[in-house]
């Protein structure tokens, strides 16, 4: 292996990827804040769902949104819906898999709320079933999808499609997208 070669190459990969999304995804980077400080200030929250590393990052964001990112600021309603292991366990095992963020969805969530669902290839059936339960309740469906967003296009609105096929890019895009959605959102609400 020529670890050099390796390691110029995952960054010229990421160059790559983060150029062709810098390009592709103002325009709905834009319409998301503006739902979500909306939301925000009508007193709603967001509830992010995904699974495994996308699991991760919702609770990443959800902390950095309820804690602080920037600066000590007045906390942002947010909540990962990727922690309770009992409800996780309890609705895989008497529900089914398929039901684990649409039951939490339909336990935690008003109209009004954003579901923010993280999912690199836009096709998991319980990602998707959180979304439709999100509408169904009325409230806001939203996503970051990669691999052209599977089946969440035409359900999340907006759906952040990172432009590539590669789950890591796609993955290490959602953070970067969604640190840049703590950021905004502190500024556009006024908290720092």
């Amino acid at each position: 292996m020529d670890l050099n070669a390796f390691y110029e190459a995952e960054f010229d990969h990421h160059q790559s990827a983060l150029d062709a999304t810098r390009e592709a995804l103002m325009e709905p980077f834009s319409r998301l804040i503006g739902i979500c400080a909306e939301a925000i200030r009508a007193g709603n929250k967001l509830a992010l769902f995904g699974n495994g590393g996308s699991a991760a990052d919702c609770q990443h964001i959800a902390t950095e949104l309820t804690v602080r990112y920037i600066t000590d600021r007045d906390p942002i309603r947010a909540i990962a819906l990727t922690t309770d292991t009992s409800a996780l366990t309890a609705i895989a095992n008497d529900w089914s898999f398929d039901d684990l963020f649409a039951r939490q969805v339909e336990a935690l969530c008003r109209p009004g709320d954003v579901a923010l669902a993280i999912s690199t290839s836009g096709n998991s059936g319980n990602v998707i079933r959180g979304l439709e339960t999100a509408k169904e309740i009325g409230a806001i469906p939203v996503g970051f999808g990669g691999k052209g967003g599977g089946r969440m296009v035409g359900l999340a609105d907006p759906l952040l499609v990172v432009p590539s096929d590669i789950t890591s890019r796609i993955q290490e895009m959602h953070i970067i997208l969604g640190h840049m959605l703590c950021g905004a959102l502190e500024q556009e609400l006024g908290l720092i």
